[in-house]
């Protein structure tokens, strides 16, 4: 059996908890920040969990991570 690449660009954007979920990082949170509140630019911070609808997708994509 071969061994299964990798897909980069997904792997330096998902990343797995402790508890094996799949997060992502917020949109909109690299520009246009001082017009929100000090609340809404804090959690644009927080990673947020991937929708089950891609989780096979992203599996796929990330065999080794």
């Amino acid at each position: 059996m071969p061994k299964l690449k990798t897909h980069k660009a997904a792997a330096r954007r998902f990343e797995y908890t402790g508890s094996g979920t799949l997060v992502k990082t917020r949109q909109g949170k690299s520009h246009l920040r001082r017009k929100r509140s000090k609340r809404a630019a804090r959690e644009l911070s927080e990673m947020q969990p991937v929708f089950a609808g891609d989780l096979k997708r992203l599996r796929r994509m990330l065999p080794y991570a």
